[in-house]
């Protein structure tokens, strides 16, 4: 097997050192709120980071050994698994999370917009700690990678197929001739989601560090918040709803922001994705709120209201915040929770979870299915958009599903050697490949994950990267044919 070491080496220095300049923010909050303990080790790991960054760099010379798809797969995963160690560094110098297997999972939460959390207690972590936990949220929803490929033509090297292996989604649009440029305009849109999310937070009443926090958790898709009840420790209908707006949006296909300057809202109408995704989104929070006030379970209407529309978002696009505790619902609610935590938000997005693109192709399979029973010699094409989708395409999602299928039952598996419940065992491996964070049983959305073994917590992590990276750029790597020199 042929593989550029020399690129592969470069570009790993340039995300160490994009992760080590990233701690810079959370350095300046530790000098302002935290002592010498919690701003010294940032220093240590943010400096070592940088400068074995800087070494990749500067000492592997560019070649004219072309990126291939294979390298990219490799890539990606390499470097979202070392991201995930730097990241732990901080929690385990500073003695916040000493265990390894918990530090790694909180990083891997972070970084997979995951959300999913081993602390007990979120609100006794000095803030600048609290700041990283959530920044790594903003930094791992646009991709780690996307963020790279934008500085990749000052090393001489390109990013298209680093992008199509690190993109969430069945596909990457090019939404401008060269990909790192549609790298810097899926930046910019991101960038101004953020800016106008923290200002309308402040304006709800909320400080600068906390509008900050729960913006990144928002337009990460992330849910990591700074405090124990999340979301719900804001008595504020009115921060519900923008976080809510902002989960929504941010689980939209990010290419459409970009065509609507140009074409106009109407290309949100016209893609069949997003359709979809505002048909689910309605009819699942209008679902609940009609039995929570049904049910009595809310006295009052705006609050029924403004909840389900919350939670509906939230699990939706895999963001994981909470307003309440649906496991205190009745159970019906709690069943249309957990289908939501299979479908995830549109392609191109910061959202987990399988995508709606998919969900799209596979109603259609069945439809199709249903057609060729009653009239054997029709011939009926997958349509996205209006368009015949190609049969690999078609295909290539169907295998996805099934590994996706597979993956849980095996993961449950595996989780019930703890002996824990049916419903644990099974939400744990969802909300984790989902990248969705809060699940049921002893992981509801008012608990965590500390109770799991080390065991655990490591499979879970290795299941919120995969999920991160659409499955096959993680799974292939453990093929023979990957590493073979016939291929």
């Amino acid at each position: 097997m042929n593989l550029s070491i020399s690129s592969m080496c470069r570009i790993t220095g340039v995300v160490l050192v994009v992760i080590g300049v990233s701690m810079l923010p959370s350095i300046l909050v530790s000098v302002i709120y935290d002592g010498f303990d919690v701003f010294m080790p940032f220093i240590y790991t943010m400096v070592i980071t940088v400068i074995l960054g800087l070494s990749l760099t500067k000492f592997f010379v560019h070649d004219s050994f072309k990126l291939k798809v294979r390298d990219g797969f490799l890539i990606v995963s390499l470097c979202w698994i070392l991201s995930c160690f730097v990241g732990a560094v901080p929690f385990m110098v500073t003695g916040a999370i000493p265990n390894l297997a918990d530090a790694f999972f909180e990083s891997c939460s972070g970084f997979s917009t995951t959300g999913a959390s081993i602390l007990s207690d979120i609100e006794a972590l000095p803030r600048g700690l609290l700041f990283w936990r959530s920044f790594t949220h903003w930094i791992g929803g646009l991709g780690i990678l996307v963020i790279t490929i934008a500085l990749l033509p000052s090393l001489g090297i390109g990013g298209q197929n680093i992008a199509v292996s690190e993109t969430p989604g069945p596909a990457l649009d090019k939404i401008t001739p060269k990909m790192s440029d549609t790298a810097k305009t899926l930046l910019v849109i991101y960038i101004m989601f953020t800016v106008v999310e923290t200002i309308l937070l402040m304006f709800g009443g909320m400080d600068l560090f906390d509008a900050l926090i729960h913006t990144f958790g928002t337009v990460g898709t992330g849910g990591f918040s700074n405090y124990n009840t999340s979301v719900a420790h804001f008595d504020s209908t009115y921060i519900r709803i923008v976080i809510t707006a902002f989960m929504f949006l941010c689980g939209v296909n990010f290419n459409l922001f970009y065509f609507s300057v140009t074409r106009g809202p109407k290309v949100f109408f016209e893609d069949s994705e997003f359709k979809l995704y505002l048909m689910f989104f309605g009819g699942t929070a209008i679902f609940l709120f009609a039995v929570l006030m049904i049910s009595n379970t809310y006295g009052s209407f705006g609050e029924a209201a403004v909840d389900s529309a919350f939670q509906t978002a939230s699990i939706l696009t895999t963001t994981g915040f909470a307003s309440a505790d649906y496991e205190t619902w009745p159970m019906i609610c709690q069943m249309a929770i957990l289908i939501l935590m299979f479908m995830g938000g549109c392609s191109s997005s910061t959202s987990g979870g399988i995508k709606i693109v998919r969900i799209y192709v596979i109603l259609q399979l069945i439809r199709r299915g249903v057609a060729t029973r009653l009239h054997p010699n029709v011939v009926e094409n997958i349509k996205l958009n209006g368009k015949n989708m190609p049969s690999d395409t078609v295909s290539a999602i169907a295998n996805h599903m099934f590994l996706y299928i597979a993956m849980v039952f095996v993961g449950a598996f595996l989780i019930a050697f703890e002996n824990t419940d049916l419903m644990t065992c099974f939400s744990s491996v969802i909300t984790c490949l989902g990248n969705i964070g809060p699940g049921f049983g002893t992981i509801g959305p008012s608990e965590n994950f500390s109770a799991m073994a080390d065991f655990s917590k490591y499979l879970l992590s290795f299941y919120m990267i995969a999920g991160r990276l659409e499955l096959y750029t993680l799974f292939i790597l453990l093929t023979p044919k990957f590493w073979s020199r016939n291929y």
